[in-house]
């Protein structure tokens, strides 16, 4: 078996920061991890820098990032923004969603990212018509992925509804299955297609896109489908005020207390946003080992309002960070925000530490995924790494010892010199190996969708 040696400058172990770290990769995995090494051994790959786990991005719509800049055009509600949205969804076809997943998973390979979880709910062609293959769109992603050299767990998405038992409008269309049961014979599919392949690099999980557009008696045919395989179930949760009142109206109950109701909350489910909720929501989402999916800079873009992150997680739902719309592609500054936001809202700091906030971004947001060998750098562990600069002008000067908060509290994407995912390097020294151009792929992939 070949064995690779990466030496980390500076390695963030066991939430300490470590100098000198030799880690020996076999098969895709760290086989050893050894402290105390002054210098690089002979014939090891050098990481200059403080190296992570890989991090991960536990929500991504990989079609947003066509809309960046778009939408920031005069003002408009989060129900505006998602007009834009269905614009350029209804554009769509295979070919060029690939094109554009191949990019966009790019862009985050250079941000350090090693595993997304694609929250994928463009099924069908936009009449609502499957493709003769009925997860081409599906398919394109995961091809995406591997060409972009990250990780994907596709969270294949049942969106039935315009809104608690009304039919899905014109550019809903391509996102339904008509009913749960026709979602789960077709996503069953492409998960015992995937069976047989790098079950490393591929998961199949579930999501239900919202309680507005999956009928309350429907709910449990995904949340049994998950369970079934011990799959990934995400949920959108009480991301806008409007869908509470509308839950309120349709079911006397808010969507927290529907998705209790009918067996979604435990701990193989994350609510993404998880916004607007009441105590009694909250103490569901704990005590059920519910996880949470924060968002921020989406949550801020879209003026959606700030997530009550802190009582989430001394409940017990742990935190994970998702790029969700793209606005940027950056989960340090996702892990940042949490914070920074809660500081605005309390005027007080210090709710989450350095260390809190990168286990968010790494192993809880991996064991979000369905990936609990990912995100810490210990022997066994998937040799998935990144690493920061600490000499650029955003880093330098800090001390060794503080380089997490240096790392957590300054540093953005572009200060990603390294990106390692199994044990190969997918950017190295700050470029992308295998999609030598990511600007100009991102470019060429959304002109191609402009109406």
């Amino acid at each position: 078996m070949q064995l690779t040696t990466y030496w980390a400058e500076y390695a963030w172990l066991d939430q300490r920061v470590e100098p000198g770290v030799a880690l020996d990769v076999a098969a895709g995995r760290l086989a050893a991890v050894r402290t105390g090494v002054a210098e690089p051994p002979p014939g090891a790959v050098v990481l200059r820098g403080l190296t992570l786990p890989g991090l991960a991005n536990a929500h991504s719509h990989a079609f947003h990032r066509a809309l960046r800049g778009t939408v920031q055009v005069g003002s408009g509600t989060f129900w505006t923004w998602r007009d834009v949205m269905y614009g350029v969804a209804s554009r769509l076809t295979p070919d060029t969603y690939h094109a554009l997943a191949r990019a966009v998973y790019a862009e985050m390979a250079l941000a350090g990212i090693t595993a997304v979880g694609e929250f994928h709910y463009l099924h069908h062609a936009p009449d609502g018509t499957p493709y003769t293959d009925p997860n081409a769109m599906g398919e394109a992603l995961i091809a995406a992925a591997a060409e972009a050299g990250i990780r994907i767990t596709l969270l294949d998405t049942a969106y039935l509804s315009s809104g608690f038992g009304a039919a899905p409008e014109r550019h809903q269309l391509r996102f339904s299955d008509g009913t749960a049961d026709a979602w789960a014979r077709r996503v069953s599919l492409l998960d015992e297609h995937r069976t047989g392949g790098d079950e490393s690099a591929v998961r199949v999980g579930a999501a239900i896109h919202s309680v507005r557009a999956v009928p309350a008696d429907q709910l449990a045919t995904v949340a049994s489908w998950a369970a079934e395989r011990g799959a990934p179930l995400h949920v959108h949760l009480s991301e806008q005020t409007a869908e509470n009142d509308a839950c309120l109206a349709a079911h006397g109950r808010t969507p927290t207390q529907l998705l209790a109701d009918h067996g979604v909350l435990g701990p193989r489910t994350t609510g993404v946003h998880s916004t607007h909720l009441t105590d009694t929501d909250i103490a569901l989402i704990g005590s059920s080992a519910t996880g949470t999916c924060m968002c921020p800079t989406t949550e801020r873009d879209l003026a959606d309002g700030i997530g009550p992150a802190v009582a989430l997680q001394r409940a017990g739902s742990p935190l994970s960070l998702g790029s969700d719309s793209h606005a940027v592609v950056d989960l340090l500054e996702e892990a940042r925000a949490m914070e920074l936001n809660e500081r605005l809202r309390t005027r007080t700091r210090g709710h989450w530490t350095a260390a809190a906030l990168l286990t968010a971004a790494t192993a809880d947001g991996h064991a979000a995924l369905g990936r609990p060998d990912a995100g810490r750098i210990e022997a066994g562990a998937l040799a998935d790494l990144t690493t920061i600069s600490l000499d650029s002008v955003r880093t330098a000067g800090a001390l060794p010892r503080l380089a997490a908060e240096t790392v957590v509290f300054a540093a953005s994407a572009p200060d990603v010199r390294h990106t390692v995912v199994g044990g190969r390097h997918v950017v190295r020294d700050g470029a992308h190996r295998s999609v030598p151009d990511v600007p100009r792929a991102l470019a060429d992939s959304i002109a191609a969708l402009r109406g």
